[in-house]
Parts: structure tokens; C-alpha cells; sequence
């Protein structure tokens, strides 16, 4: 097996990686039947980072996949040195695959005087070399624009949904979202399944102090309802793990919190293990260790979606099938991570 896939017409691809979370890079390397290109990389005893890699990749479709979590500033530094690396070794063309995207959520200004870091990230990306960005379930889709060339916008959607449909009894089901801003989300997932119940908790957030926010009260009917509540990311799980109490307390029968990436900092494994949660459903775009995982969780695969998107740019396909669901051939592997 070798680590450059040839393609047709005389085009070769490579599948790279960083030191944040390589075995979802092997995993998506196997899917699409290669292996990820060997990389030497080390730190330096003052924390500055070295990359090289170890075979040609002159003329070479390469991606670059990076996962974004743990030591964030870190990885995406590293992930930057790794696109100059290929730059200059005349790779033809280099897409960032970051499955989750680092400062997604400041996508912008809420006062005076502060940054917009999420376009900060993809001008760095840009500048750095990149030619093409691929990530999954931005905090905001709209940031797709803060980066002027292509990005595919990948969703675990279709993974999630289908998981939902297989594993939950649907009769007694309503769709909630966690909050205004995920009502569109929420009404496809609603539609996907059957045309379901839709239910929103009303919430504000203080933008004064991270990853906090007041439910206020729940709009829709929740009354002996086994409840799905679909969100984008679980961090420190303070305001799902509210969403979960808020709807107990409205008389919900059961609830099941579904995410696309399970970040849970700090005390969010605490939180979820105390909340009454009957599942958490996760895609493991970011590493979920097995001391992160409760009895009740449910950790996805994310390497198929992300082998069928690079697979569709590589051989200039549409992405926007993917939307649908899996090719045929990705269904079958393990959906478990």
C-alpha cells in the first residue's frame, strides 16, 4: 500500500497529518484504500515546531488534516508550518482539512474592540498557502466566506440522523433546539425523521463570560415527550446540560443529546454524567478518550464522511451529495469510533 494514490488522469493525492489526533488520519487514509504519507516532526526545547516531510510530493493533491482540540494554538500552528512545508516542496494543490475549525464561534463582534478570529484563522490558512479548506458543522455556516477560495462544508447530518432513526424509538419524539439560532438545523432533522414535533428553549447568552447561558423557557410541547435536542459542539456542557433540566423539569420523558463535536473541557464529563441525559451522541471530529466516556455515550466515526469528501474533491466530484448521506461503499465500515 502506498501513501501517494494515483489518480486519472496523471494525478496523485497524499493524505497528511499532525500530531493532534493521527489515528482518525489512518483511519481515513484506510478508507480510501492508502495510508498517511510518513511526516517527521518534533518541538524544540523553546516550543517552536519542526516539520518535514519524507517523501516527494511534487505535483501532488495533498491534504492536510489537523484536528483542532486539546492544545488548540499549538495544532494550528503546526498545521500551518505542515501547508508552508508543502508549498515549498511544489505540492499542486493543498486543502486544510480541519474536521472541527478552531475559533469557529467567534465568527463575530458582539462589543466594541474585539477580534473577528474566526476570519483571522482562514486569512492565516490562506496566506500560509492553502488553496482549499475542508471542515465539518461550522459553529456558522456563513463563515464559509471569510475565506476567498473554495470551501466544502461538510455535515455529519446524515450519520447522526441515521443513527437516530436506528437506535430511538421515533413514535413519541420531538426535535428540540437548544436554542434560536439552530431552528433551521433543528427543522431539517425534525423533516428528516418524519416530519416530527419541533421544540426551542429560549435562551440568552452573556457575552461577558464564555460558555454561559440562561434558558428562560421552552417553546413548543415537551409534555411526556422523549426529546432529541441537536446541537453543534459540546464544550464545557454547562448549557446543554440546562437544556436537559429545563426540559425535565417542563415534564419531558426522556432526553438525548446529540452533537457533532464533543469537545468537553473541563468539567463537561462531570456535568453530563449528573444531568439525566438518557444517550449523548458524538462524532469524534475532535479525540474522545476512553476516561471522557460515560456508559450512556455513543462516540461516531467521522473518517468515512471525511475519506468521501476528499475523495469527491480529488476526483472533481460534488461534495454537495454528500448532504444526502454516504456513498454506498463508505456505509459499511464501522460507524463506531
Amino acid at each position: 500500500m502506498t501513501s501517494l494514490l494515483e489518480g486519472t488522469p496523471d494525478k496523485r493525492m497524499a493524505v497528511v497529518t499532525g500530531r493532534a489526533y493521527p489515528e482518525l488520519a489512518d483511519q481515513v487514509a484506510a478508507c480510501l484504500g492508502t495510508k498517511v504519507l510518513e511526516t517527521t516532526a518534533y518541538d524544540f526545547a523553546n516550543g517552536e515546531m519542526y516539520v518535514r516531510f519524507t517523501e516527494p510530493v511534487r505535483g501532488a493533491d495533498v491534504f492536510v488534516l489537523q484536528c483542532h482540540s486539546g492544545k488548540i494554538n499549538k495544532w494550528i500552528m503546526e498545521q500551518l508550518i505542515m501547508i508552508d512545508a508543502l508549498k515549498r516542496a511544489s505540492a499542486r494543490t493543498i486543502t486544510v482539512v480541519a474536521p472541527f475549525m478552531g475559533y469557529s464561534r467567534q465568527d463575530k463582534k458582539h462589543q466594541g474592540r474585539e477580534p473577528i478570529t474566526a476570519r483571522l484563522i482562514y486569512d492565516l490558512f490562506r496566506t500560509a498557502g492553502a488553496d482549499r479548506i475542508m471542515t465539518v458543522d461550522l459553529h456558522a455556516s456563513q463563515e464559509q466566506g471569510f475565506f476567498n477560495a473554495p470551501v466544502d462544508h461538510l455535515t455529519a447530518t446524515p450519520v447522526l440522523i441515521d443513527y437516530v432513526h436506528n437506535h430511538l424509538p421515533l413514535e413519541n419524539t420531538t426535535i428540540v433546539s437548544p436554542d434560536a439560532g439552530r431552528i433551521k438545523v433543528s427543522e431539517r432533522w425534525a423533516a428528516k425523521l418524519g416530519n416530527l414535533p419541533l421544540a426551542f428553549i429560549h435562551k440568552t447568552r452573556d457575552t461577558t463570560r464564555p460558555n454561559h447561558a440562561v434558558a428562560h423557557g421552552i417553546i413548543g410541547d415537551v409534555l411526556d415527550r422523549d426529546c432529541v435536542v441537536v446541537d453543534d459542539m459540546i464544550d464545557t456542557a454547562g448549557t446543554i446540560c440546562e437544556a436537559v433540566h429545563a426540559l425535565r423539569g417542563a415534564g419531558a420523558r426522556s432526553v438525548t443529546l446529540v452533537a457533532t463535536h464533543g469537545l468537553l473541557s473541563g468539567p463537561a464529563v462531570e456535568r453530563l454524567s449528573q444531568c439525566g441525559a438518557r444517550e449523548i451522541v458524538l462524532m469524534d471530529t475532535v479525540p474522545v478518550p476512553e476516561e471522557k466516556r460515560l456508559p450512556n455515550m455513543t462516540v461516531l466515526s467521522v473518517a468515512p464522511l471525511l475519506a468521501a469528501g476528499i475523495r469527491s474533491v480529488f476526483e472533481e466530484g460534488s461534495v454537495q451529495t454528500l448532504l444526502e448521506g454516504l456513498p454506498e461503499d463508505m456505509r459499511p465500515r464501522n460507524i463506531y469510533a
